[in-house]
Protein backbone atom coordinates (compact mmCIF):
# COMPACT_ATOMS: atom_id res chain seq x y z
CA UNK A 1 0.00 0.00 0.00
CA UNK A 2 1.40 3.41 -1.00
CA UNK A 3 2.46 5.71 1.81
CA UNK A 4 1.12 9.26 2.17
CA UNK A 5 4.47 10.62 0.95
CA UNK A 6 4.34 8.41 -2.17
CA UNK A 7 0.76 9.43 -2.97
CA UNK A 8 1.45 13.14 -2.69
CA UNK A 9 4.75 13.05 -4.60
CA UNK A 10 3.01 12.18 -7.88
CA UNK A 11 3.55 15.00 -10.40
CA UNK A 12 1.27 15.73 -13.31
CA UNK A 13 2.16 17.37 -16.57
CA UNK A 14 0.30 18.44 -19.70
CA UNK A 15 0.34 16.17 -22.73
CA UNK A 16 0.80 18.00 -26.04
CA UNK A 17 -2.51 19.08 -27.56
CA UNK A 18 -1.60 20.62 -30.92
CA UNK A 19 -4.18 22.16 -33.20
CA UNK A 20 -3.74 20.70 -36.66
CA UNK A 21 -3.14 23.14 -39.53
CA UNK A 22 -4.19 20.53 -42.10
CA UNK A 23 -7.55 22.21 -42.73
CA UNK A 24 -6.01 25.61 -43.50
CA UNK A 25 -6.47 26.70 -47.12
CA UNK A 26 -3.56 29.07 -47.71
CA UNK A 27 -2.37 29.94 -51.18
CA UNK A 28 1.33 29.71 -51.97
CA UNK A 29 1.33 33.37 -52.98
CA UNK A 30 -1.05 36.28 -52.40
CA UNK A 31 -1.43 39.39 -54.51
CA UNK A 32 -2.81 42.79 -53.57
CA UNK A 33 -6.57 42.96 -53.01
CA UNK A 34 -7.80 45.80 -55.23
CA UNK A 35 -11.22 46.25 -56.86
CA UNK A 36 -12.43 42.97 -55.42
CA UNK A 37 -9.64 40.85 -56.91
CA UNK A 38 -6.14 39.71 -56.02
CA UNK A 39 -3.77 41.45 -58.39
CA UNK A 40 -0.04 41.41 -59.06
CA UNK A 41 1.83 44.47 -57.81
CA UNK A 42 2.67 47.12 -60.40
CA UNK A 43 5.78 48.45 -58.66
CA UNK A 44 5.84 46.45 -55.45
CA UNK A 45 7.66 43.27 -54.45
CA UNK A 46 6.88 39.83 -53.02
CA UNK A 47 8.04 38.78 -49.57
CA UNK A 48 7.68 35.57 -47.55
CA UNK A 49 5.64 35.83 -44.35
CA UNK A 50 7.55 33.96 -41.63
CA UNK A 51 6.22 31.79 -38.79
CA UNK A 52 8.04 33.26 -35.74
CA UNK A 53 7.82 29.94 -33.87
CA UNK A 54 9.70 27.99 -36.58
CA UNK A 55 11.34 30.68 -38.77
CA UNK A 56 9.80 28.91 -41.77
CA UNK A 57 7.83 30.71 -44.50
CA UNK A 58 4.04 30.38 -44.32
CA UNK A 59 3.13 32.04 -47.63
CA UNK A 60 4.46 34.58 -50.10
CA UNK A 61 2.79 38.00 -50.00
CA UNK A 62 2.89 40.92 -52.42
CA UNK A 63 3.97 44.27 -50.97
CA UNK A 64 2.40 47.34 -52.54
CA UNK A 65 4.41 50.16 -54.11
CA UNK A 66 3.31 53.80 -54.65
CA UNK A 67 1.53 53.05 -57.95
CA UNK A 68 -0.36 50.18 -56.30
CA UNK A 69 -1.40 52.48 -53.47
CA UNK A 70 -2.64 55.08 -55.94
CA UNK A 71 -4.63 52.46 -57.84
CA UNK A 72 -6.32 51.26 -54.64
CA UNK A 73 -7.23 54.80 -53.56
CA UNK A 74 -8.67 55.53 -57.01
CA UNK A 75 -10.72 52.33 -56.84
CA UNK A 76 -12.03 53.32 -53.40
CA UNK A 77 -12.95 56.80 -54.66
CA UNK A 78 -14.88 55.31 -57.57
CA UNK A 79 -16.73 52.77 -55.41
CA UNK A 80 -17.57 54.97 -52.42
CA UNK A 81 -20.56 56.92 -53.83
CA UNK A 82 -22.37 53.73 -54.76
CA UNK A 83 -21.67 52.19 -51.37
CA UNK A 84 -22.87 55.30 -49.56
CA UNK A 85 -26.02 55.38 -51.73
CA UNK A 86 -27.12 52.00 -50.36
CA UNK A 87 -29.53 52.16 -47.49
CA UNK A 88 -28.09 51.64 -44.04
CA UNK A 89 -30.10 48.45 -43.82
CA UNK A 90 -28.43 47.08 -46.96
CA UNK A 91 -24.93 48.04 -45.78
CA UNK A 92 -25.72 46.32 -42.50
CA UNK A 93 -26.63 43.14 -44.37
CA UNK A 94 -23.17 43.05 -45.93
CA UNK A 95 -21.50 43.53 -42.54
CA UNK A 96 -23.68 40.83 -41.02
CA UNK A 97 -22.70 38.49 -43.85
CA UNK A 98 -19.01 39.21 -43.25
CA UNK A 99 -19.43 38.48 -39.54
CA UNK A 100 -21.11 35.14 -40.24
CA UNK A 101 -18.38 34.14 -42.69
CA UNK A 102 -15.73 34.97 -40.09
CA UNK A 103 -17.55 32.64 -37.72
CA UNK A 104 -17.73 29.92 -40.35
CA UNK A 105 -13.97 30.14 -40.97
CA UNK A 106 -13.10 30.76 -37.33
CA UNK A 107 -10.93 27.69 -36.85
CA UNK A 108 -8.91 28.40 -39.98
CA UNK A 109 -8.49 32.09 -39.08
CA UNK A 110 -7.34 31.22 -35.57
CA UNK A 111 -4.71 28.78 -36.79
CA UNK A 112 -3.36 31.21 -39.39
CA UNK A 113 -3.27 34.03 -36.82
CA UNK A 114 -1.14 31.85 -34.53
CA UNK A 115 1.11 30.62 -37.35
CA UNK A 116 1.70 34.10 -38.74
CA UNK A 117 2.01 36.01 -35.46
CA UNK A 118 3.16 33.52 -32.82
CA UNK A 119 0.31 33.98 -30.35
CA UNK A 120 -1.14 30.93 -28.54
CA UNK A 121 -4.00 29.26 -30.38
CA UNK A 122 -6.36 29.51 -27.44
CA UNK A 123 -6.00 33.30 -27.53
CA UNK A 124 -6.58 33.64 -31.27
CA UNK A 125 -9.40 31.06 -31.05
CA UNK A 126 -11.14 32.44 -27.95
CA UNK A 127 -10.41 36.19 -28.22
CA UNK A 128 -9.20 37.52 -31.56
CA UNK A 129 -11.54 35.78 -33.99
CA UNK A 130 -14.75 35.96 -31.90
CA UNK A 131 -14.16 39.66 -31.18
CA UNK A 132 -13.52 40.36 -34.87
CA UNK A 133 -16.86 38.80 -35.78
CA UNK A 134 -18.53 40.63 -32.88
CA UNK A 135 -17.36 44.01 -34.20
CA UNK A 136 -18.88 43.35 -37.62
CA UNK A 137 -22.11 42.19 -35.96
CA UNK A 138 -22.16 45.28 -33.74
CA UNK A 139 -21.71 47.78 -36.55
CA UNK A 140 -24.11 45.88 -38.80
CA UNK A 141 -26.70 46.92 -36.26
CA UNK A 142 -25.61 50.56 -36.31
CA UNK A 143 -25.56 50.94 -40.10
CA UNK A 144 -29.22 52.07 -40.31
CA UNK A 145 -29.15 54.07 -37.04
CA UNK A 146 -26.29 56.48 -37.65
CA UNK A 147 -28.23 59.64 -36.87
CA UNK A 148 -29.32 58.15 -33.53
CA UNK A 149 -25.67 57.67 -32.63
CA UNK A 150 -25.12 61.40 -33.24
CA UNK A 151 -28.05 62.70 -31.23
CA UNK A 152 -30.53 62.79 -34.09
CA UNK A 153 -28.40 65.07 -36.28
CA UNK A 154 -27.89 64.52 -40.01
CA UNK A 155 -24.77 62.60 -40.93
CA UNK A 156 -22.90 61.60 -44.06
CA UNK A 157 -19.76 59.51 -44.68
CA UNK A 158 -16.39 61.18 -44.99
CA UNK A 159 -15.42 59.33 -48.19
CA UNK A 160 -12.19 57.31 -48.53
CA UNK A 161 -10.41 56.13 -45.39
CA UNK A 162 -6.79 54.95 -45.17
CA UNK A 163 -6.36 52.46 -42.33
CA UNK A 164 -3.10 51.03 -41.01
CA UNK A 165 -3.13 48.22 -38.46
CA UNK A 166 -0.34 46.68 -36.32
CA UNK A 167 1.09 43.18 -36.11
CA UNK A 168 -0.12 42.22 -32.63
CA UNK A 169 -3.85 41.78 -33.42
CA UNK A 170 -4.01 41.72 -37.23
CA UNK A 171 -7.55 40.43 -37.80
CA UNK A 172 -9.10 42.10 -34.78
CA UNK A 173 -7.60 45.51 -35.57
CA UNK A 174 -8.80 45.20 -39.17
CA UNK A 175 -12.33 44.56 -37.86
CA UNK A 176 -12.07 47.49 -35.41
CA UNK A 177 -11.36 49.83 -38.29
CA UNK A 178 -13.24 48.40 -41.26
CA UNK A 179 -16.57 47.70 -39.56
CA UNK A 180 -17.43 51.28 -38.43
CA UNK A 181 -16.03 52.79 -41.63
CA UNK A 182 -18.19 50.55 -43.82
CA UNK A 183 -21.27 50.97 -41.64
CA UNK A 184 -20.94 54.74 -42.04
CA UNK A 185 -20.78 54.49 -45.85
CA UNK A 186 -17.05 54.99 -46.40
CA UNK A 187 -14.70 53.06 -48.66
CA UNK A 188 -11.42 51.90 -47.11
CA UNK A 189 -7.85 51.06 -48.06
CA UNK A 190 -6.39 48.83 -45.35
CA UNK A 191 -2.67 48.20 -44.88
CA UNK A 192 -1.89 45.23 -42.60
CA UNK A 193 1.48 44.94 -40.86
CA UNK A 194 4.43 43.57 -42.83
CA UNK A 195 5.00 40.61 -40.47
CA UNK A 196 1.36 39.50 -40.11
CA UNK A 197 -0.60 40.07 -43.34
CA UNK A 198 -2.19 36.66 -43.81
CA UNK A 199 -5.45 36.93 -41.84
CA UNK A 200 -6.15 40.26 -43.54
CA UNK A 201 -5.79 38.48 -46.88
CA UNK A 202 -8.12 35.71 -45.70
CA UNK A 203 -10.51 38.51 -44.75
CA UNK A 204 -10.23 39.68 -48.37
CA UNK A 205 -11.43 36.24 -49.47
CA UNK A 206 -14.34 36.61 -47.04
CA UNK A 207 -15.20 40.01 -48.58
CA UNK A 208 -15.28 38.32 -51.98
CA UNK A 209 -17.55 35.57 -50.65
CA UNK A 210 -19.82 38.18 -49.07
CA UNK A 211 -20.01 39.86 -52.50
CA UNK A 212 -18.96 43.24 -51.17
CA UNK A 213 -18.97 45.66 -54.11
CA UNK A 214 -15.53 45.86 -55.77
CA UNK A 215 -13.36 48.74 -54.62
CA UNK A 216 -15.18 49.37 -51.34
CA UNK A 217 -12.30 47.70 -49.49
CA UNK A 218 -8.75 47.27 -50.76
CA UNK A 219 -6.11 45.44 -48.73
CA UNK A 220 -2.47 46.31 -49.41
CA UNK A 221 0.22 44.42 -47.51
CA UNK A 222 3.52 46.21 -47.22
CA UNK A 223 6.19 47.64 -44.97
CA UNK A 224 6.64 51.16 -43.67
CA UNK A 225 7.20 52.59 -47.13
CA UNK A 226 3.76 51.36 -48.21
CA UNK A 227 2.16 53.00 -45.19
CA UNK A 228 4.06 56.23 -45.82
CA UNK A 229 2.86 56.30 -49.41
CA UNK A 230 -0.71 55.61 -48.35
CA UNK A 231 -1.02 58.44 -45.80
CA UNK A 232 0.54 60.86 -48.30
CA UNK A 233 -1.97 60.07 -51.06
CA UNK A 234 -3.76 63.35 -51.88
CA UNK A 235 -7.25 61.89 -52.41
CA UNK A 236 -8.02 60.79 -48.83
CA UNK A 237 -10.75 61.91 -46.46
CA UNK A 238 -9.70 60.07 -43.31
CA UNK A 239 -6.64 58.32 -41.82
CA UNK A 240 -6.71 55.86 -38.91
CA UNK A 241 -3.55 54.32 -37.50
CA UNK A 242 -2.77 51.86 -34.72
CA UNK A 243 0.90 51.31 -33.95
CA UNK A 244 3.94 52.89 -32.38
CA UNK A 245 4.06 56.43 -31.06
CA UNK A 246 7.01 57.30 -33.30
CA UNK A 247 5.19 56.35 -36.50
CA UNK A 248 2.06 58.08 -35.23
CA UNK A 249 4.01 61.34 -34.90
CA UNK A 250 5.34 60.93 -38.45
CA UNK A 251 1.80 60.47 -39.77
CA UNK A 252 0.60 63.51 -37.86
CA UNK A 253 3.39 65.57 -39.42
CA UNK A 254 2.58 64.24 -42.90
CA UNK A 255 -1.08 65.29 -42.55
CA UNK A 256 -0.38 68.72 -41.09
CA UNK A 257 -2.27 71.40 -42.97
CA UNK A 258 -4.29 68.94 -45.08
CA UNK A 259 -7.53 69.07 -43.05
CA UNK A 260 -7.79 65.27 -43.03
CA UNK A 261 -9.34 63.80 -39.85
CA UNK A 262 -6.91 61.52 -38.02
CA UNK A 263 -7.36 58.82 -35.38
CA UNK A 264 -4.26 57.54 -33.58
CA UNK A 265 -4.12 54.58 -31.17
CA UNK A 266 -0.49 54.38 -30.14
CA UNK A 267 1.79 52.89 -27.52
CA UNK A 268 1.31 52.57 -23.79
CA UNK A 269 3.02 51.91 -20.50
CA UNK A 270 -0.06 51.03 -18.52
CA UNK A 271 -0.17 50.86 -14.74
CA UNK A 272 -1.82 47.93 -12.98
CA UNK A 273 -2.46 49.23 -9.45
CA UNK A 274 -2.97 46.79 -6.56
CA UNK A 275 -4.22 48.21 -3.25
CA UNK A 276 -3.87 46.41 0.06
CA UNK A 277 -7.63 45.78 0.29
CA UNK A 278 -7.73 43.91 -3.04
CA UNK A 279 -8.53 40.23 -3.44
CA UNK A 280 -4.89 39.31 -3.99
CA UNK A 281 -5.32 35.93 -5.66
CA UNK A 282 -7.77 37.46 -8.12
CA UNK A 283 -5.38 40.34 -8.68
CA UNK A 284 -2.50 37.98 -9.47
CA UNK A 285 -4.56 36.32 -12.21
CA UNK A 286 -5.37 39.76 -13.58
CA UNK A 287 -1.70 40.75 -13.50
CA UNK A 288 -0.74 37.62 -15.45
CA UNK A 289 -3.47 38.26 -18.02
CA UNK A 290 -2.53 41.92 -18.18
CA UNK A 291 1.12 41.41 -19.12
CA UNK A 292 1.59 37.89 -20.50
CA UNK A 293 -1.46 37.82 -22.77
CA UNK A 294 -0.14 37.67 -26.36
CA UNK A 295 3.46 37.60 -24.99
CA UNK A 296 3.00 41.20 -23.84
CA UNK A 297 2.46 42.31 -27.45
CA UNK A 298 -0.45 44.49 -26.36
CA UNK A 299 -0.53 48.27 -26.50
CA UNK A 300 -2.44 48.41 -23.22
CA UNK A 301 -0.41 45.70 -21.46
CA UNK A 302 -0.14 46.19 -17.70
CA UNK A 303 3.64 46.38 -17.87
CA UNK A 304 3.99 48.60 -14.78
CA UNK A 305 2.78 46.83 -11.65
CA UNK A 306 2.17 49.26 -8.79
CA UNK A 307 1.65 47.46 -5.46
CA UNK A 308 0.88 49.00 -2.07
CA UNK A 309 3.90 48.44 0.19
CA UNK A 310 2.01 46.56 2.90
CA UNK A 311 1.19 43.70 0.50
CA UNK A 312 4.06 44.01 -1.99
CA UNK A 313 6.02 40.98 -0.77
CA UNK A 314 2.90 38.82 -0.71
CA UNK A 315 1.80 39.83 -4.20
CA UNK A 316 5.27 39.38 -5.71
CA UNK A 317 5.57 35.94 -4.10
CA UNK A 318 2.17 34.85 -5.41
CA UNK A 319 2.90 36.33 -8.82
CA UNK A 320 6.25 34.57 -9.15
CA UNK A 321 4.68 31.27 -8.12
CA UNK A 322 2.02 31.76 -10.82
CA UNK A 323 4.61 32.76 -13.44
CA UNK A 324 6.56 29.57 -12.83
CA UNK A 325 3.49 27.64 -13.96
CA UNK A 326 3.18 29.43 -17.29
CA UNK A 327 3.79 27.16 -20.26
CA UNK A 328 5.93 28.58 -23.07
CA UNK A 329 6.10 26.81 -26.40
CA UNK A 330 4.35 25.88 -29.63
CA UNK A 331 1.65 28.49 -30.35
CA UNK A 332 -0.56 25.79 -31.91
CA UNK A 333 -0.54 23.73 -28.67
CA UNK A 334 -3.76 24.39 -26.77
CA UNK A 335 -1.84 24.19 -23.47
CA UNK A 336 0.54 27.03 -24.35
CA UNK A 337 0.29 30.23 -22.30
CA UNK A 338 3.17 32.18 -23.86
CA UNK A 339 3.95 31.84 -27.55
CA UNK A 340 6.68 33.17 -29.83
CA UNK A 341 7.89 36.75 -30.08
CA UNK A 342 6.55 38.20 -33.31
CA UNK A 343 9.87 38.90 -35.03
CA UNK A 344 13.61 38.87 -34.53
CA UNK A 345 13.62 42.67 -34.55
CA UNK A 346 11.12 42.77 -31.67
CA UNK A 347 13.08 40.13 -29.75
CA UNK A 348 16.21 42.26 -29.99
CA UNK A 349 14.30 45.28 -28.65
CA UNK A 350 13.01 43.29 -25.68
CA UNK A 351 16.49 41.97 -24.93
CA UNK A 352 18.00 45.46 -25.11
CA UNK A 353 15.46 46.97 -22.70
CA UNK A 354 15.78 44.05 -20.28
CA UNK A 355 19.56 44.47 -20.32
CA UNK A 356 19.12 48.17 -19.54
CA UNK A 357 16.98 47.27 -16.54
CA UNK A 358 19.76 45.12 -15.12
CA UNK A 359 22.37 47.80 -15.84
CA UNK A 360 20.30 50.41 -14.01
CA UNK A 361 20.10 48.26 -10.88
CA UNK A 362 16.72 46.53 -11.06
CA UNK A 363 16.57 42.89 -9.98
CA UNK A 364 15.59 40.51 -12.79
CA UNK A 365 13.87 37.16 -12.42
CA UNK A 366 13.08 35.16 -15.55
CA UNK A 367 11.16 31.91 -15.51
CA UNK A 368 13.48 28.92 -15.94
CA UNK A 369 12.05 27.15 -18.97
CA UNK A 370 13.47 25.41 -22.00
CA UNK A 371 13.29 27.65 -25.03
CA UNK A 372 12.79 25.98 -28.43
CA UNK A 373 15.92 25.80 -30.58
CA UNK A 374 14.23 27.56 -33.51
CA UNK A 375 12.07 30.63 -33.52
CA UNK A 376 12.00 33.82 -31.46
CA UNK A 377 11.38 33.34 -27.74
CA UNK A 378 11.67 35.22 -24.47
CA UNK A 379 10.89 33.78 -21.05
CA UNK A 380 8.35 35.59 -18.83
CA UNK A 381 10.31 38.08 -16.75
CA UNK A 382 9.72 40.03 -13.54
CA UNK A 383 11.72 43.06 -12.36
CA UNK A 384 11.75 44.28 -8.76
CA UNK A 385 13.58 47.24 -7.17
CA UNK A 386 12.50 49.34 -10.13
CA UNK A 387 12.69 53.13 -9.99
CA UNK A 388 10.27 55.31 -11.99
CA UNK A 389 13.22 56.73 -13.94
CA UNK A 390 14.41 53.33 -15.17
CA UNK A 391 13.88 52.71 -18.87
CA UNK A 392 11.92 49.53 -18.11
CA UNK A 393 9.46 51.68 -16.12
CA UNK A 394 9.16 54.43 -18.71
CA UNK A 395 9.53 52.88 -22.18
CA UNK A 396 7.20 50.44 -23.91
CA UNK A 397 8.88 47.01 -23.99
CA UNK A 398 6.08 45.22 -25.85
CA UNK A 399 7.09 41.85 -24.48
CA UNK A 400 6.49 39.46 -21.55
CA UNK A 401 8.21 41.70 -19.00
CA UNK A 402 6.61 43.31 -15.94
CA UNK A 403 8.24 45.98 -13.76
CA UNK A 404 7.20 46.18 -10.09
CA UNK A 405 7.04 49.50 -8.28
CA UNK A 406 5.56 50.16 -4.84
CA UNK A 407 3.55 52.96 -3.26
CA UNK A 408 2.35 53.89 0.23
CA UNK A 409 -0.66 56.12 -0.35
CA UNK A 410 -3.39 56.53 -2.92
CA UNK A 411 -1.96 59.90 -3.96
CA UNK A 412 1.46 58.34 -4.58
CA UNK A 413 -0.10 55.59 -6.67
CA UNK A 414 -1.84 58.16 -8.87
CA UNK A 415 1.33 60.23 -9.22
CA UNK A 416 3.42 57.23 -10.27
CA UNK A 417 0.73 55.94 -12.64
CA UNK A 418 0.61 59.32 -14.40
CA UNK A 419 4.39 59.74 -14.54
CA UNK A 420 4.94 58.49 -18.12
CA UNK A 421 4.21 60.24 -21.43
CA UNK A 422 1.62 57.53 -22.21
CA UNK A 423 -2.02 57.33 -21.21
CA UNK A 424 -3.73 54.36 -22.82
CA UNK A 425 -5.03 52.07 -20.06
CA UNK A 426 -4.83 51.16 -16.38
CA UNK A 427 -6.11 48.58 -13.93
CA UNK A 428 -7.29 49.15 -10.36
CA UNK A 429 -7.56 46.34 -7.82
CA UNK A 430 -9.52 47.19 -4.68
CA UNK A 431 -12.58 46.06 -2.77
CA UNK A 432 -13.72 49.66 -2.27
CA UNK A 433 -15.79 51.05 -5.11
CA UNK A 434 -15.40 54.65 -3.94
CA UNK A 435 -11.61 54.32 -4.05
CA UNK A 436 -11.75 52.82 -7.54
CA UNK A 437 -13.84 55.75 -8.81
CA UNK A 438 -11.59 58.34 -7.18
CA UNK A 439 -8.44 56.81 -8.63
CA UNK A 440 -9.97 56.26 -12.07
CA UNK A 441 -11.04 59.90 -12.25
CA UNK A 442 -7.49 61.03 -11.42
CA UNK A 443 -5.68 58.79 -13.89
CA UNK A 444 -4.60 60.36 -17.18
CA UNK A 445 -5.61 57.37 -19.25
CA UNK A 446 -8.29 56.44 -21.74
CA UNK A 447 -9.41 53.07 -20.37
CA UNK A 448 -9.58 51.91 -16.74
CA UNK A 449 -10.49 48.39 -15.66
CA UNK A 450 -11.58 47.64 -12.11
CA UNK A 451 -10.73 44.21 -10.67
CA UNK A 452 -10.10 42.84 -14.15
CA UNK A 453 -7.82 43.55 -17.11
CA UNK A 454 -7.80 43.28 -20.90
CA UNK A 455 -11.57 42.96 -21.21
CA UNK A 456 -12.88 44.20 -24.55
CA UNK A 457 -16.34 44.56 -26.03
CA UNK A 458 -17.42 46.02 -29.39
CA UNK A 459 -19.90 48.33 -27.64
CA UNK A 460 -17.19 49.94 -25.44
CA UNK A 461 -14.99 52.80 -26.61
CA UNK A 462 -11.21 52.37 -26.54
CA UNK A 463 -8.46 54.95 -26.96
CA UNK A 464 -5.82 57.00 -25.17
CA UNK A 465 -4.47 60.35 -24.08
CA UNK A 466 -1.09 62.08 -24.32
CA UNK A 467 1.38 60.07 -26.44
CA UNK A 468 -1.02 57.12 -26.56
CA UNK A 469 -2.99 58.95 -29.24
CA UNK A 470 -6.43 60.48 -29.67
CA UNK A 471 -9.83 59.44 -30.98
CA UNK A 472 -11.85 56.39 -29.99
CA UNK A 473 -12.67 53.05 -31.54
CA UNK A 474 -15.57 50.82 -30.54
CA UNK A 475 -19.24 51.50 -29.79
CA UNK A 476 -20.99 54.69 -30.82
CA UNK A 477 -17.75 56.61 -30.26
CA UNK A 478 -16.11 54.49 -32.97
CA UNK A 479 -18.61 55.73 -35.57
CA UNK A 480 -17.94 59.43 -35.01
CA UNK A 481 -14.48 59.51 -36.68
CA UNK A 482 -16.02 58.21 -39.93
CA UNK A 483 -18.98 60.57 -40.13
CA UNK A 484 -19.46 64.20 -41.11
CA UNK A 485 -22.09 65.60 -38.77
CA UNK A 486 -24.17 68.56 -39.98
CA UNK A 487 -26.18 71.01 -37.92
CA UNK A 488 -29.52 69.85 -39.25
CA UNK A 489 -31.56 67.06 -37.75
CA UNK A 490 -32.17 63.79 -39.51
CA UNK A 491 -35.47 63.47 -41.36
Amino acid sequence: MATQEQRTSISWDYAPAPESPDHVRLRDSYGLFIEGEFRDPVDGTRVASINPATEEPVAEVAFAGPDDVRRAVQAARAAQPGWAALSGLDRGKYLFRIARLIQERARELAVVESMDGGKPIRESRDVDVPLAAAHFFHYAGWADKLSYAMGGRSVEPLGVAAQIVPWNFPLLMAAWKLAPALAAGNAAVLKPAETTPLTALLLAEILQEAELPPGVVSILPGDGTTGAALVREPDLDKVAFTGSTGVGKDIQAALAGRRIPLTLELGGKSANIVFEDAALDQAVEGIVNGIFFNQGHVCCAGSRLLIQESVADTVVSKLWSRMERLRLGDPLDKNTDVGAINSLEQLHRIEALVASGEEEGAVRRSVACELPSRGFWFAPTLFTDVAPAHRIAAEEIFGPVVSVLTFRTQAEAIEKANSTPYGLAAGIWTDKGSKAFEVAAALQTGVVWQNTYNKFDPSAAFGGYKESGFGREGGMAGLRPYLRVTNGTAP
